[in-house]
């Protein structure tokens, strides 16, 4: 077996009275019968793969705006003012 690690987790009360429940009927414990559910769960998932393209392009736009330096003119009010509102 690999080395476990420990995590504590919150549950409803129905949760645990089922999960008492299939441990007595299985004779698992009720940690195995948690991490079969998280097994179970992993391998029902399909994340998507991330596509580092669009992150690259706001990257190079938001660069693109910086190498622009400052707006000319400025704003015409202060920051304090807006709260004031």
């Amino acid at each position: 077996m690999s080395r476990m690690v420990r995590k504590q987790v919150y549950i409803e009360p129905r949760q645990e009275a089922v999960l008492r429940r299939m441990a007595r009927q299985t004779g698992a414990t009720e940690a195995e019968l948690i991490r079969q559910a998280i097994d179970r769960q992993i391998g029902t998932l399909s994340l998507p793969e991330r596509d580092m393209r669009f992150w690259q392009d706001e990257r190079a736009f938001i660069i693109g705006r910086i190498e622009q330096g400052p707006i000319c003119g400025g704003r015409s009010w202060q920051r304090e003012e807006l709260h004031e509102r």
